[in-house]
């Protein structure tokens, strides 16, 4: 059995060598345009093939100018005069190609194969190399990572080095540059990351149709409200509304929570829950956690926000007899932890707002990337490693759970706004 089965592979090898040998592929516009302008996902899908297609296109760029033979007497402008070596970028790296030449009939001058310039795109080989260097690969190793598919070059670690840095610096600038009025946001997530002694702030929006953004980023040496404030002001910069209401999440700090009442006033700021119950129990013996927990647990998961403010007084009356110091920690701030019980928020809807975990996954995308990084300079150094871990994640993002709920919601905290879209 088994060797008939390997004699039908090996057949089945034999007549698809035949058909891809016999393979003669004639690119038309406005086909050979869309290949050029996808060329990555083409090297991705087709390989080996994907060479042949580039081939095909620079081909079409001759036959466009010069016609199908050298001294084609069809009005074309160009004729062809020869060939020299060429190179394009194929799978985040150059490979050497045949580049024809072809020279006006009337000037002498050679012309230009403007779809053989654009398979030369230095965005695209940043891109693979910034891709797989982020992903965990060495700039050290780059060179000799890739299996080649066909003959080529790769490119060694000092340049590797400098283009991920200017691809990176352009991915920054970017994101720092995106306009913000054109997205409906309700809801901004705020966190913070550290790494080599400096921190940088992450804001993350929530728009009306429960779909995730990268607002912005802001480094300083830690979460205090200087850096907050430039941060939140780059936000508005860019377009974010201040006289609109939104929800603000944050984990608890008091600097960042003072800031946004003074660039966003009216807005609302939910505490996350989960890091309150945490600070809590830190000050309990470890045979109280469990019990704490579960009253804390069970306060916050209640739907009125009666209900829920009256157990957590019954906690806290509790904390005053065990220990007075977690009875001030629940204390503090208590109210903007239950701001979604406040503002009828739905239930399904609270659980991605009741915490700051939507964030964190994000930044733990970060610390996973940039953890690799053995020694921080200045600079943006930081800021280009959190940017380009943030776009990576950024790319799996999902909605919200509960976002069926999210129009009504930013409906309710902005009646007028509501009243005037009506």
């Amino acid at each position: 059995m088994k060797k008939r089965i390997k004699r039908i592979a090996q057949k089945s090898n034999r007549k698809l060598q035949k058909i891809i040998s016999g393979m003669d592929v004639n690119l038309m516009l406005p086909i050979a345009e869309v290949l050029t302008a996808t060329q990555w996902h083409i090297e991705q899908l087709a390989g080996a093939a994907g060479m042949r297609i580039i081939q095909q296109i620079i081909q079409d760029d001759v036959r466009q100018l010069a016609g199908e033979q050298r001294y084609a007497r069809d009005g074309k402008e160009g004729q062809l005069w020869g060939s020299q070596p060429g190179w394009v970028a194929f799978g985040g790296r150059k490979v050497t190609v045949d580049k024809p030449r072809v020279r006006s009939k009337t000037t002498r001058r050679e012309l230009r194969l403007e779809k053989y310039e654009r398979l030369q795109d230095g965005p695209r080989l940043d891109q693979a190399m910034m891709d797989q260097i982020a992903l965990g690969l060495s700039m050290r190793n780059y060179e000799h990572s890739i299996e080649a598919l066909c003959d080529g070059y790769g490119i060694k670690k000092s340049s590797v080095s400098r283009h991920f840095v200017q691809a990176s610096r352009r991915e920054l600038e970017d994101l720092l540059a995106r306009r913000l009025s054109d997205l409906d946001i309700g809801a901004v997530f705020l966190d913070g990351i550290h790494r080599g002694g400096h921190c940088v702030i992450v804001a993350l929006g929530v728009t009306r149709d429960g779909g995730k953004h990268c607002l912005g980023l802001w480094q300083g040496a830690t979460e205090n409200s200087a850096v907050c404030e430039a941060l939140l002001q780059d936000l508005i910069d860019r377009g974010l509304d201040t006289k609109q209401r939104r929800l603000f999440m944050v984990d608890g700090a008091k600097a960042v929570s003072s800031v946004i009442r003074k660039k966003f006033p009216g807005s609302e700021i939910q505490r996350c829950q989960i890091h309150k119950r945490r600070n809590v129990v830190e000050h309990l013996p470890e045979t109280h956690h469990p019990d704490v927990e579960r009253r804390l647990k069970a306060a916050y998961g209640m739907s009125s926000y009666k209900d829920a403010k009256a157990a957590l007084h019954r906690v806290l009356d509790y904390l005053e007899r065990v220990n007075p110091s977690a009875a001030r920690s629940l204390e503090e701030g208590l109210e903007e932890t239950l701001t979604l019980h406040r503002l009828g928020v739905a239930d399904a809807l609270r659980v991605s707002f009741k915490s700051t975990n939507i964030i964190e996954s994000s930044l733990s995308r970060v610390e996973q990337i940039s953890g690799r990084v053995k020694r921080w300079s200045g600079g943006d150094h930081l800021q280009r490693w959190t940017a380009k871990a943030l776009l990576i994640a950024e790319e799996s993002w999902r909605k919200v759970k509960g976002w069926q709920h999210m129009s009504t919601f930013m409906d309710s905290i902005n009646p007028m706004v509501a009243k005037k879209l009506a």
